[in-house]
């Protein structure tokens, strides 16, 4: 394998930023997309010309973005295969609820890449982790919790998916680390795993980054070229863009 652009999103089901989403009461944005900040969100990506895309909270087709899809919106605009599913376990009760069991992750590919795989935590509300298994490399795509013990949690069980894992391996996605990237000292250092952001960036919030709440965690396989995070006010956090090549041979 080639080259390869990795771009990680949270795009806050293109519900956009500003004063507005707040009103008429504080997170009333989450209940209205934008039709004109998907497209905004599709033409940056489109930029981009990225192989693979992780997006963190995505509208699978509530009523919230008018029925659409945005995954596949965007994947289609891309010309790109997409793969998502609900962020909840398959047993929450968040299935039943209107809006809420159409919140996902998902990923977006080129035509060449295929192959995914669907893990849960055990732990938290948000319990999707996306795997997209390539011939050379394992992504992993996630969404903490909130709850900092919760997240605890969750990072034992990606632990243990990733040393379960023969290939190179990407975990990347919105961390939520409210309390520092110390958080993700011992599980980077017990998985071998290196940020891709080597000078520690701000993430969040996107009109005035102060938090690196968003990660490109990597194996010592896989070497990055170059890492950016565009300034982009789409969404609450800022995008992530990581040009990377991959070195099987390597010894982790």
């Amino acid at each position: 394998m080639g080259p390869v652009r990795l771009l990680i999103y949270n795009i806050r089901y293109a519900t956009g930023t500003g004063p507005a989403f707040h009103l008429p009461v504080p997170g009333a944005g989450y209940l209205r997309s934008n039709k004109r900040v998907l497209s905004q969100i599709t033409d940056f990506i489109k930029d981009q010309d990225p192989d693979v895309v992780g997006l963190i909270e995505v509208d699978t087709g509530s009523i919230r973005s008018g029925m659409v899809n945005q995954a596949d919106f965007i994947a289609r605009s891309l010309g790109h295969f997409s793969t998502y599913e609900c962020k909840y376990g398959v047993s929450s009760v968040n299935h039943l609820l209107p809006i809420v069991r159409k919140q996902a992750n998902a990923f977006l590919a080129a035509p060449r890449v295929r192959g995914e795989r669907f893990h849960y935590f055990d732990t938290g509300i948000k319990r999707l982790i996306i795997e997209l298994e390539l011939d050379e490399i394992a992504i992993f795509l996630v969404h903490l919790s909130l709850k900092y013990r919760h997240r605890q949690y969750q990072l034992r069980s990606l632990y243990d998916l990733v040393r379960k894992t023969t290939k190179p391996v990407i975990v990347a996605g919105d961390f939520n680390t409210y309390w520092g990237d110390h958080e993700l000292y011992l599980f980077m250092q017990a998985a071998g795993l290196t940020n891709a952001n080597a000078r520690s960036l701000p993430s969040y919030p996107s009109s005035n980054p102060r938090k690196e709440l968003d990660f490109i965690l990597h194996t010592a396989q896989i070497e990055v070229h170059r890492f950016d995070i565009p300034a982009v006010q789409y969404s609450d956090h800022l995008p992530l863009v990581c040009d990377f090549t991959i070195h099987p041979e390597r010894v982790p």
